[in-house]
This record gives C-alpha cells, structure tokens and sequence, in this order.
C-alpha cells in the first residue's frame, strides 16, 4: 500500500482501536499503527511519516491531553483528533465527541487529508444538479444555480463526509475556529442555499437536517 497515509492510532479500549483499525484499513487509504498507551505512542511517534493521530482522553499511562501536548513539544506537527466524552479546549487538535459515527470521523480525515475529495475542477451530483466547484455552479439542464464561496465549501465538504456533519464541525471546517463565528451563521448560510436549491425549502430533500448536523441525500433527486 506505498500510497497509503499513515495514522497513528493511540487508544487503551482494545475492542474499540481494533475495531477503528480494521474500519480505516478497509477504506483502502490509510495504514493504522495503534499503541495502546502514551508511552507505546511517543515511541511510535519518532518515526515520523504520520498523516494524522487519533488519541483517546483516557489512556492507561495518563491523558490524552499530556500525550498530545508532549507530541507538540516533540515535534509532532500532524493533524489531531482527539476523542472524548465531551468537546474541550485541548489545544492543537479536532475533537470528536464519544460516541461516534466512524463516517463522523472518516469526514475527518478526508477532510484533511482529502483521498476522496474531488478537486474544484471535478464536477459531481448533488441532488438533480451538476455541481461546478472551480466555478461555484449548480447546474440543472438550462437553470444555472450561482453560489456563494462559503455555500460552495459547505457544499463541497457535505459532499465529502458522505454522512451526517455536526453544526459545530462544520462550521469549523468552513470558517476556521472563529470563536466571533457561531452556529447561526451556519444556519443562516444553510438557510439561503436552501432557498437557491430546494424547490420547497421548508420541506429540504437535497440538504437535510438530521442529528444535530447536516447532510446531502444520499440518492439524486429527479
């Protein structure tokens, strides 16, 4: 797998990092190296090479945060996520809250590392349109939708996590970690493309509210 990219894995719950393991292996674009503690991880960690981390909270030889911090210090300068019951302050990192999706996480690391992100001159489906990125377009037959940069990437990362993206992580991935910038933004840049792409906007069956987070419909609609 030359072209795969390498996650360090760092979890104490061995059903749990197996199972994440096998997850990420199968989708053909990852090689997982786990440890199953802090100290297993520093040493694995001076390798280099590493794409991005996965580190749990809780680890048998201390925290997540001191783990991550001491990676930092040590020059680890890959991409984060951090897993833990709740969102929190550590710094440097992408939290993800326990429990999860493994396509929640998945929109993670192709976010990031984008194996299958289209480029912006790839178009694609969204719904009954043929979306443009390079030219922030929807497209059905004659009808040419015209789009703003901030809908475009959240079109654009949806597409992406194929999945169901909480409020906050997108409008994270789309904004930056802003803390002037809030969840209403999002809802109201939601609620315009909305009024752009759905032929009834209050009953959505291209962009979908579900869980605490948006999603594309999975199936085009006609």
């Amino acid at each position: 797998m030359p072209s795969a990219k390498r996650v360090l894995l760092v979890d104490e719950d061995v059903v749990l990092r197996a199972s994440l393991a096998e997850q990420l292996a199968r989708e053909g674009s990852y090689a997982v190296i786990e440890a199953a503690s802090g100290a297993e991880a520093r040493g694995l960690a001076k390798d280099g090479g590493y794409a991005f981390a996965i580190i749990d909270q809780s680890l048998a030889d201390g925290s997540g945060e001191t783990l991550v911090r001491e990676l930092r210090t040590s020059g680890f300068d890959a991409p984060i996520l951090f897993l833990s019951e709740q969102d929190g302050p550590t710094p440097c990192v992408e939290h993800i809250e326990k429990p999860f999706r493994f396509a929640a996480l998945l929109a993670h690391l192709n976010a990031h590392l984008g194996p299958h992100v289209p480029s912006d001159e790839t178009p694609f489906e969204i719904g009954p349109y043929l979306f443009r990125p390079g030219a922030k377009l929807l497209v059905q037959d004659e009808r040419k939708v015209h789009l703003t940069e901030k809908e475009t990437d959240i079109l654009k990362f949806l597409h992406a996590a194929a999945a169901t993206v909480a409020r906050e992580t997108l409008l994270h991935e789309v904004w930056g970690y802003n803390p002037a910038v809030t969840t209403h933004t999002l809802e109201t840049h939601i609620y315009r493309l909305r009024k752009k792409i759905e032929e009834n906007p209050g009953e959505a069956r291209i962009l979908l509210t579900e869980g605490g987070g948006y999603r594309l419909a999975s199936h085009p609609i006609v």
